[in-house]
């Protein structure tokens, strides 16, 4: 019993020991990024002008109060800017009304939660009859940020203009933030990673039966094609958090990518996503661009080809493989046996270099994904 106990300790501290050199990375990293980011608003002028602008608000706030209501008539209290009248959310609003996929709240009969990120519930609905999902962004999060209206507004503004096969449908959306900001798409209950490797959490040792080889290609080119069709819309569509359990399946076992907008205006920012699937820069908290969602399809391609999990071969728990991915030190386990995927393996090589720049786009990879399937 006390050997258990010493067991336990020890993991413990080596747990302790891996978050304190993780967190240590993350504030480094962290600097040099508000460092970068300071030396493009000097670059750019905006530093000049925030400094400026600082200043005026200093100078006004030295004026005697009362000045500023001379011939003032009174007001009503001005609401929060994000729940103000905002004109991007009108100019949706009247999209939306004008192309048919409006919808009013009670429209909605919201079931039960199948999901939660960290703005938002996800609630299985019925629309006129009609299955969806229904993603109800928490109303905390217009009154906590001050553009969270533009950033709704744009997200539709985004979803909207998909029409893929193999991209989630959106059906509509209550435009009424705070209390009723909701995204309805169609509503698909099986995963990719379900449907890899059944029901439940990681493990090592499969539940279900692996899926033959070509099923899994052909999803494998299903998902290039999504990511080909959003990299190359303009503007261009990055995806930021690409893993399994953000890809669905149909009743036909066809590819449904989703969840391919976030609440962040900048395409480098850091965001909370899934380690195992994460670039390496965007681990290091450094600007990236589209190469980032070439990688995570890498680590997504040679887990369709091996069946099993990322890293699963280790031991590592996610900080420790953070580091070591940030660090351009680990890689999922390749297939032993090269045989009739060694051309596979190649591409996932390339698909995961260290060096952004030096993966491929998604047009070549479809392009490479189509002759390989033709090949087998």
């Amino acid at each position: 019993m006390g050997f258990v106990k010493v067991e336990d300790l020890k993991l413990e501290v080596e747990k302790q020991k891996e978050l304190r050199i993780m967190y240590r990375k993350r504030v480094e990293r962290t600097q040099d990024y508000l460092r970068y980011c300071l030396q493009i608003a000097q670059e750019n002028g905006f530093l000049e002008l925030m400094i400026n602008n600082k200043e005026d608000q200093h100078h006004q706030s030295l004026l005697p109060s009362n000045l500023d209501n001379i011939n003032a008539s009174p007001q009503l209290p001005i609401r929060s800017p994000s729940l103000q009248r905002n004109s991007d959310l009108s100019v949706t609003i009247d999209q939306a009304k004008t192309n048919g996929w409006y919808i009013n709240p009670n429209e909605i009969e919201l079931q039960e939660k199948i999901g939660q990120g960290s703005t938002a519930e996800i609630y299985r609905g019925i629309w006129r009859g009609l299955d969806v999902a229904v993603k109800c962004i928490n109303p905390e999060f217009f009154h906590t940020n001050e553009s969270g209206v533009s950033f709704f507004a744009q997200e539709l503004d985004t979803l909207c203009r998909q029409r893929h096969r193999f991209v989630l449908q959106l059906m509509g959306a209550c435009l009424e933030p705070p209390d009723h900001g909701w995204v309805v798409t169609e509503f698909l209950s099986t995963t990719l990673k379900e449907w890899l490797h059944g029901p439940g959490n990681r493990r090592k040792q499969r539940t279900v039966p692996l899926p033959p080889f070509p099923e899994r290609l052909a999803k494998a080119f299903e998902i290039a094609q999504a990511m080909q069709y959003l990299h190359e819309q303009k503007p261009k569509v990055c995806h930021r958090d690409l893993k399994p359990s953000n890809i669905f399946l149909d009743d036909a076992c066809h590819v449904r990518v989703a969840d391919f907008v976030s609440y962040k205006p900048l395409p480098w920012y850091f965001f909370p996503g899934t380690y195992v699937y994460m670039a390496p820069k965007v681990i290091r908290s450094e600007p990236y661009n589209e190469k980032c969602d070439v990688y995570s399809f890498g680590i997504i391609l040679n887990e369709l080809i091996t069946g099993d999990h990322p890293y699963i071969e280790t031991d590592y728990g996610p900080t420790r493989i953070a580091v070591e991915v940030g660090e351009g030190t680990l890689r999922p386990a390749l297939p032993e046996d090269g045989g009739e995927v060694k051309e596979l393996i190649d591409l996932v090589r390339r698909l995961w270099d260290g060096d952004a720049s030096a993966r491929p786009s998604f047009s070549f990879i479809t392009s490479a994904l189509r002759d390989l399937q033709n090949k087998i």
